[in-house]
């Protein structure tokens, strides 16, 4: 049999790496032997210098299927027969193993015999013809590459396999120059798509660590020793659901740059600075490496495309189509590109699509941003998309019709924060001993300060603004400024001013004043126009107009000197393009534009625009920059604009108002006080959906006047749905109304399982609570805490998990909200008390009820409970009975419960 039919598919550049992690690296002294050594003891799977387990060798039998069966041209075998496939061929290289024989041997079979041997130990079992001759091609190509390595790695038998060598090694060439010279229409794209690739891994495998750059430092760190993988979240559901008792099961935290391996569509909320582009630059190289790490290993074979929205639109024409996308993305490679290689790769669902920062949109451009997505995404389906935003600048599923799944990116923990500051601080070491000593001292210094200093823990909560801290700390030789404007300020000074003098750059010195009045201008423009990037001429243009008064700017020379000037000089603006000019990050627009708006006094555009979430930090930073008199005006403004959000908004900014008017701060506390605390289920929705705006102006448990007011803050808090209501959630789990402790149990699986585990569930007193479980990793949770005699199961479950992880000699009450595949297994709990299943099996049997001596309440179907009454069976120890959908007429169940009382239930 001729693996030709798989060479023509799978270039050695691709298959080598692959097989050859088969076996153990060579070590020193190899070959000296005289005895053949047994392929058993060369496997990495086995024996003394196992490197792979037996999964690890599914997934490299899993990468080999699917680079040969999605590669172009014909596809080879079934779409459902490619697991059983990928099985097979797992099993024969298993087999391996398990042959009898040295390399020598092996070489003298010949790859077709090999291959054989591997059949025998493995059989194929059941598959189709097309399927078969697939799965053979591919051991067979598979067995060539192995021989060929065999003879590259036995020294000590060379002599005698120099023409073997030589036959397989020109089999082998001839297959990669078919490859290159085949005439089909997608001939061309491998060769293309490895300098695309390459292109990607170079483009975005680098890193810019904001203020890394301060002393003989590059300026762009490598992707792998610096990208921190952060977690995300499925956000909160409506609250509305649970008033009608819909429980949608939702993932807990997850590493974010894992959100695609079981979702392809997945939109990505996350604050400013959280890291979202950032991990778009770590998917694509992930996805642009022909071997990715295991953890990655779902992106292997995919084409990445990376598509910022804010240079797409940056003209206000057409988003593009894929033909355009290269043109799009600023790809020097744009129309060398084999014809209709883009259509080929998407149809062949091998597209990851990263859309980057849908709030860098203009908000009245979104909806045209959301049918371009939808059009792409309904032409090519199959494809992996991830779609990123701020968490407010689209509304809840604003993509839930073209089935995005979303998510957030959550805060930093301690221990993500504490890796970062490790990685800052390796990444800004430049061998010089003493610099290095001392910024050992600097990173043991600032991590007691992250632990011990809860106003910088406050502040240290993203990427951003830990590496603006990392920064400035070292700068400042371990000084820190307080807050969060005195935080920006302190890193625009660096940027302006003392980045030239301590990078020993020489030239004209400029004033720090002057600069800000030149970026101010630019990042007010910005935000006036909706964006995060604007044109070259439009910044020419805005800079020239700000020259006449600035003498000092002007003395450099004309607009395009002092951009220059400002391009390479400060590292706050770069340009993406040629043609285009953007703040290296957002934040420093807001900050700046915030500025503006205090110079020249338009506070009506803080009313304007008080719903309009771009918007957001720029208010918050005007409070914190201005004088008294500018805070009262613009709180005013936002407190007369009438709107839920803008009062809300408003109170949120005084953290920043150090000194206030007290008639306005008795004006913001009245209007926040008919808001919060919640009174009504609607004003809980209302609040929740300002996401964590809300948050910091919930009262506390001693504040709150009643039970009632108090459950509906914990619901509040929880629909939020992020960390950071954990310490707030905290506060009520000793609270003596069990209604209140049950909105906690609620709310478990919007959280992460293990921090809230720990921060709430296990401080709650469960004597008279049901504790609520949505999956089988908060059961197994739940046991590790000790377990709970009360139990609510909601959505589907195993007998064997209920087994596993719940007590028998603990579990008293028991309320399954989903289903069970055997209900039999509630005999196996016999303290059992009282017992309620809403959500029946058709068979359901209550046979199993005769074991449990101790039930006296039983919640069911009024359907199944007929059935039972039919078969003779008698429960007399049951004296409380509640029937789901009993229907006009009663059943008779007295034979069944002779000692109950029957009564209507409500799921």
């Amino acid at each position: 049999m001729d693996p030709a039919v798989i060479g023509t598919r799978l270039a050695s550049s691709v298959i080598a790496p692959l097989v050859t992690r088969l076996f153990v690296k060579e070590g020193p002294g190899a070959g000296l032997v005289d005895k053949p050594v047994r392929l058993s003891a060369l496997v990495s799977f086995r024996g003394e210098k196992r490197t792979l387990t037996e999964k690890d060798v599914a997934r490299l039998a899993a990468r080999l299927v699917r680079e040969a069966a999605e590669s172009p041209g014909e596809t080879p075998c079934p779409a459902d027969e490619k697991t059983a496939v990928t099985d097979a061929l797992t099993a024969k290289l298993l087999a391996l193993g398990r042959l009898d024989m040295d390399d020598v041997q092996a070489v003298r079979l010949g790859h077709r015999e090999l291959a054989r041997k591997l059949h025998q130990k493995a059989p194929t079992g059941q598959l189709t013809a097309d399927a078969t001759y697939f799965l053979d091609s591919l051991t067979e190509w598979a067995c060539l590459h192995i021989i060929n390595f065999f003879t590259q790695r036995s020294s000590f038998v060379a002599r005698t396999l120099v023409e073997q060598t030589r036959g397989q090694a020109e089999l082998i060439a001839k297959m990669d120059e078919l490859i290159a010279r085949n005439p089909r229409p997608d001939a061309h794209d491998p060769a293309f798509e490895r300098r695309f690739l390459a292109y990607i891994v170079k483009k975005h495998g680098r890193l810019q660590i904001y203020g890394i750059d301060l002393v003989n430092s590059p300026g762009r760190w490598l992707l792998d020793g610096t990208y921190l993988s952060l977690e995300a979240t499925s956000p909160a559901d409506a609250y509305e659901d649970f008033l009608l008792g819909h429980h949608r099961r939702r993932a807990g935290h997850r590493p974010a740059d894992e959100a695609l391996a079981s979702h392809h569509h997945v939109l990505l909320r996350g604050e400013a600075g959280s890291g979202k582009t950032t991990l778009i630059q770590w998917l694509a190289v992930s996805a642009a490496r022909r071997d990715p790490d295991d953890r990655m290993a779902y992106l292997a074979g995919l084409i990445p495309f990376v598509l910022p929205l804010r240079t797409l639109t940056r003209r206000g024409g057409e988003l593009p189509s894929p033909k355009n996308f290269l043109d799009a993305m600023g790809v020097p490679l744009a129309g060398e590109e084999p014809p209709g290689w883009q259509a080929r790769v998407l149809g062949g669902r091998r597209g990851l699509l990263l859309v980057d920062g849908i709030d860098e949109v203009p908000e009245t451009e979104r909806a045209h941003v959301r049918d371009w997505l939808r059009d792409l995404a309904d032409a090519y389906p199959g494809n992996r998309w991830l779609v990123t935003s701020r968490p407010s600048a689209v509304a809840e599923e604003w993509l839930a019709e073209d089935e995005f799944v979303e998510m957030r990116l959550t805060p930093m923990r301690s221990a993500d924060v504490r890796s970062f500051v490790g990685r800052w601080h390796a990444a800004a070491r430049t061998g010089a001993h003493e610099e290095d000593e001392a910024l050992a001292a600097y990173e043991a210094q600032l991590l007691t300060a992250i632990r011990t200093k809860p106003d910088l823990g406050r502040l240290a909560t993203n990427p951003l603004m830990c590496g603006l801290i990392c920064a400035l700390h070292r700068d400042r030789h371990g000084f820190l400024p307080v807050g969060r404007k005195e935080l920006y300020q302190a890193a625009l000074t660096m940027l302006l001013t003392r980045r030239d003098r301590e990078r020993g750059v020489s030239g004209v010195e400029l004033r720090e004043e002057p600069q800000l009045q030149i970026v101010q201008r630019l990042a007010y423009w910005l935000i006036k126009d909706g964006r995060t990037e604007m044109g070259r001429d439009r910044a020419l243009a805005e800079i020239g107009k700000a020259l006449p008064a600035l003498p000092e700017m002007a003395a450099l020379g004309d607009a395009g000197t002092v951009l220059g000037h400002l391009l390479d000089r400060s590292g706050l603006l770069r340009a993406p393009t040629p043609d285009a000019i953007e703040f290296c990050h957002r934040t420093f627009q807001d900050f700046l534009g915030a500025r503006a708006i205090l110079d020249e006094g338009t506070f009506g555009m803080i009313r304007k625009h008080a719903a309009d979430d771009q918007w957001e930090d720029v208010i918050r930073m005007a409070v914190a920059q201005g004088r008294p008199r500018d805070r009262a005006d613009i709180l005013r403004e936002l407190l007369h604009g009438g709107s839920t959000r803008a009062v809300l908004l408003a109170a949120s900014c005084l953290e920043q108002a150090t000194e206030l008017d007290p008639a306005v701060r008795e004006e913001l506390e009245l209007g926040v006080s008919a808001l919060i605390p919640p009174r009504t289920p609607e004003a809980v929705t209302e609040l929740s959906s300002m996401g964590p705006l809300a948050l910091d102006l919930l009262p506390g448990r001693e504040e709150l006047p009643d039970d009632e007011h108090a459950q509906l803050c914990v619901r509040t808090a929880s629909l939020i749905g992020t960390d950071a209501a954990i310490p707030y959630l905290t506060r009520f789990t000793s609270h003596p109304s069990a209604d209140v402790r049950g909105q906690l149990a609620l709310f478990w699986h919007r959280f992460g399982i293990e921090v809230y585990g720990r921060e709430v569930i296990a401080q709650l007193p469960y004597d008279d609570l049901y504790l609520i479980a949505h999956s089988v990793a908060e059961l197994r949770a739940l046991r590790e805490l000790g377990g709970r005699p009360w139990m609510r199961l909601v959505g589907d479950f195993t007998a064997n998990s209920l087994l596993a992880y719940l007590d028998p000699g603990l579990l008293t009450r028991l309320d399954l909200r989903g289903t069970v595949d055997e209900v039999s297994v509630l005999g196996q709990f016999p303290l059992l008390e009282v017992v309620s299943v809403s959500e029946c099996p058709q068979d359901m049997s209550l046979e199993s009820l005769r074991e449990l001596p101790r039930l006296h309440r039983l919640s069911l179907s009024a359907r199944h409970a007929s059935r039972a009454a039919g078969s003779g069976l008698c429960l007399p120890s049951v004296r409380t009975v509640h029937l789901y959908d009993p229907g006009p007429t009663a059943p008779d169940l007295s034979a069944l419960f002779p000692h109950a009382t029957i009564t209507a239930a409500h799921a």
